[in-house]
Formats: structure tokens, C-alpha cells, sequence
């Protein structure tokens, strides 16, 4: 487990790193369900654009929570997500 400073947030780099990760992932999942969009359609949706995912690498990648940035864009953009607040994620 993670430590928390007084405001509840991890202290050190790694953990911080691990909760953004998290954050992030959690956030491209709720889109991707908010547009009804299953990891298998994005999988064929960003291998139309010449990406090489399938069903399981980006089930992999968002559990783990590890993935670019470039990655988190191109799904958003697939599934027709054109804003992002910070304070969503």
C-alpha cells in the first residue's frame, strides 16, 4: 500500500506515477463504455489506422495501466472523445 500525505496522496514518485496510471486507465475505460465502443471494435478501429493492437493487448494495457500517451489520444480520438479535463481523469 501505498503512503499517503495528510491530503490522501501518494508521497513518493513511483506511487504517483502508479496512481496516475491508474487514473488514466480507469478514465479510457469509462469512455470506451460510455461509447459503447468493446476493446475488440477499438482493436479494429486503430489497426484501420495502422496501429497492430488486438483484443488483448489493449485489455493488458488498460489493466495494467500502461500505456503512451500517444496511445490514450489515438483511442480517445477513435471513439469520438475531442475533450478531456484534467479533473475528470
Amino acid at each position: 500500500m501505498a503512503d499517503l500525505d495528510e491530503r490522501g496522496l501518494p508521497t513518493t514518485i513511483k506511487d504517483l506515477e502508479k496512481d496516475w496510471a491508474g487514473r488514466a486507465a480507469r478514465y479510457l475505460k469509462a469512455e470506451l463504455k460510455r461509447a459503447d465502443v468493446t476493446y475488440e471494435e477499438l482493436a479494429s478501429r486503430l489497426n484501420a489506422k495502422g496501429w497492430e493492437e488486438t483484443k488483448a493487448s489493449i485489455a493488458n494495457k488498460l489493466s495494467r495501466g500502461a500505456f503512451t500517451a500517444t496511445f490514450f489520444i489515438a483511442t480517445l480520438a477513435e471513439i469520438g472523445c475531442s475533450t478531456v479535463r484534467i479533473e475528470d481523469i
